[in-house]
Formats: C-alpha cells, sequence, structure tokens
C-alpha cells in the first residue's frame, strides 16, 4: 500500500501497535520536499478542507457585504465543540444572512466539549444544527447562496451553484484539475474530496502564505489571519488545532480532519505538510505531527514543552500507572 509505520506503540517492552500513513511536505510551489510513506496517497480531505470550501464567498466579498468579522471568517474554517462562543458566532452569521438555524442541513450532534471534558450534557438540555461542529462552514455555504439568490434547501446538493464554486475554487487551490476530484459526503453532508496528500499540503502552504499568493491572496490572508487569531474558535477546549495554533505563535495554520487527517501550514516558510493516520487513530495522528514539526526543525524549546502532551509518549492506565510508550519510527525523505 506504500504506507510507512508512523508511530509504534510498545507494552512492557513489547510491540503491541503499530500505526502506518503517510507525509507530504510541501512548498508554495508545489515543490515535494519531504516526506515518509506515498505523499501522494489518495485520501479525503474531510475537515481539513473547510478553509478552501470558504474561498467562492471570500472571492465574491461576501464577507465585507454581511459585515462578517475575523471570528466568522475563524467559524466558517472551524470543527468546534459546540461551546458558547460557538454558537454565538454561528448565530451571528445567520442573523446577517437574514436566516434562522433551521435553513442549516448539516445536522444535529452533541457538542463535542462534552465528550471531551468527560461530562454528561443536562437532562433538559436542547441541541440544534447549530451545535453541530460544521456548522460555521454551513452558515458561510448559506450567507453565499443569499448572496447570489441560490436555492437554500437543496444547498449541501454536489450540482448545487455553491457546490459547484467550491468544487472550482478548491482545484485552483490545490493544483487540480477538478475532473480529477474523487468525490464522498461528509458527516455534515456537504461534498468533500479526496485528494493525493501533497496537493492537499501545497493548497495548505498557498492558504498559509496569505497576502503572498497570486491567486487567492486577499482570500488567503484573511482565512489565515482568521484562524491563526482565533484558534478556539476553528476548535475548542482541548482541541489540538488550538495547542498548535497557539504553539506557532500566529506562524502555523493547523487543521485536523476526521479518520486521521491533519494539515499544517508555516506562514513564514511558505511551506506545509499533510499526514494521513490510515487507522485514523488520533493519538498516533498528533504524534506524528509532532514529529514532522519536529524534524523539520520548526520547534524551538518553548515550542517543544508546550506540544509534549501531543506526542503521548508515556502510555498510563486508569490509575495513572505507566504501563507502555508511544514513539515515532519514521524518518522524513528528502528528495
Amino acid at each position: 500500500m506504500n504506507l510507512a509505520p508512523l508511530i509504534q506503540l510498545n507494552r512492557g517492552g513489547t510491540l503491541e501497535c503499530l500505526h502506518f500513513g503517510a507525509v507530504a511536505v510541501v512548498n508554495t510551489q508545489g515543490k515535494l520536499l519531504a516526506h515518509s510513506g506515498d505523499p501522494h496517497w489518495l485520501t479525503f480531505s474531510r475537515s481539513t478542507l473547510k478553509a478552501l470550501q470558504a474561498l467562492p464567498f471570500m472571492q465574491a466579498q461576501g464577507p465585507k457585504q454581511f459585515g462578517f468579522s475575523s471570528e466568522q471568517i475563524a467559524l466558517m474554517c472551524a470543527s468546534h465543540n459546540g461551546e458558547e462562543a460557538h454558537i454565538t458566532q454561528v448565530q451571528g452569521m445567520l442573523d446577517q444572512a437574514g436566516l434562522t438555524y433551521k435553513a442549516l442541513r448539516c445536522g444535529c450532534h452533541v457538542p463535542r466539549f462534552y465528550s471531551l471534558l468527560g461530562k454528561t450534557p443536562p437532562g433538559d438540555a436542547v441541541f440544534d444544527d447549530r451545535h453541530n461542529n460544521c456548522s460555521g462552514k454551513h452558515a458561510g455555504f448559506l450567507a453565499y447562496c443569499v448572496q447570489h439568490g441560490l436555492s437554500l434547501d437543496d444547498y449541501t446538493d454536489p450540482l448545487h451553484p455553491v457546490q459547484q464554486a467550491i468544487r472550482r475554487d478548491v482545484a485552483r487551490a490545490v493544483g487540480m484539475d477538478a475532473n480529477d476530484f474523487k468525490m464522498g459526503i461528509d458527516g455534515c453532508s456537504a461534498p468533500n474530496y479526496a485528494m493525493p496528500l501533497s496537493s492537499l499540503a501545497y493548497g495548505y502552504a498557498r492558504l498559509a502564505s496569505g497576502a503572498r499568493d497570486s491567486e487567492f491572496g486577499e482570500s488567503f490572508a484573511a482565512l489565515s489571519e482568521a484562524m491563526t487569531a482565533h484558534p478556539d474558535l476553528v476548535s475548542g477546549t482541548g482541541r489540538n488545532d488550538l495547542a498548535f495554533m497557539r504553539a506557532g505563535r500566529g506562524d502555523w495554520v493547523s487543521k485536523v480532519g476526521a479518520d486521521g487527517v491533519q494539515v499544517l501550514g508555516s506562514k513564514s516558510r511558505g511551506e506545509a505538510f499533510a499526514i494521513k493516520i490510515i487507522d485514523a487513530n488520533k493519538d498516533a495522528l498528533f504524534a506524528a505531527s509532532v514529529e514532522v514539526l519536529e524534524q523539520l526543525g520548526w520547534l524551538d524549546d518553548a515550542q517543544r514543552e508546550e506540544l509534549k502532551p501531543w506526542r503521548a509518549q508515556t502510555i498510563l492506565n486508569v490509575r495513572g500507572l505507566t504501563v507502555g510508550e508511544r514513539k515515532p519510527v519514521f524518518k522524513l525523505h528528502r528528495p
């Protein structure tokens, strides 16, 4: 399958788990700088796509027309926890577009912060589509539809004009022909696209470069600046993207996707890497991401210490006893 062993888990000194995957490191010229496993591994982008899905709205000056703040732009890129701050921003976006939450077609689930914090929702709690982790993205879709006089009920249909505009701009951003995309339907009912890891990394290198990009510069600048200024809105309490972007001190644009995908771009370097863990293990994904940062030389001592919990090197049982270790077993290859 051309996948490399990335993270190994030992228990009592004996190998227990081995997590395979691939890594691609690419710059804004589309040059492959380093890799492990197949850097062109075809993978669904999942929620890493969100910032790129916002491009048609950004290019059409949607935020200016509706008065969207930097916080609300960040929400369009978010896989949020459904915390109060997230719901407030999503509701504001809907209000400014003249809509109610009933226009959302992302579906409803229990806000993620409950499970992350080990809490149980109150018995009288009522949730709706605004609490879906993708509701900010969907609010952006709806605003685009209002802006262009498009139908609202079917905006998640792959043939709807908003989704066709997204497919067009995403293809341009990642340097592909839109006809080469493999399409699937994401958990929030919107179309999602599979692409080579190297193409996804290229899109994030461009996104992170912001205004320096010759094609989407103004849009990429607004999106990347919103994400790095408001990482708590892009993710939420206890989430890796919040931790990574805070550790990046405004330089790193980070976004995780479901089922083992992570992308991180550096504004100053004009580079980005994309990772896929084939078994979707999150601990392995985050540990591998920190190791890539280490091997690329992007970490200083303070950042290394700040991201130490995300390496998850020591495995503890429920009593707090050390029962194993998790460690990287890959080296990036440079062409």
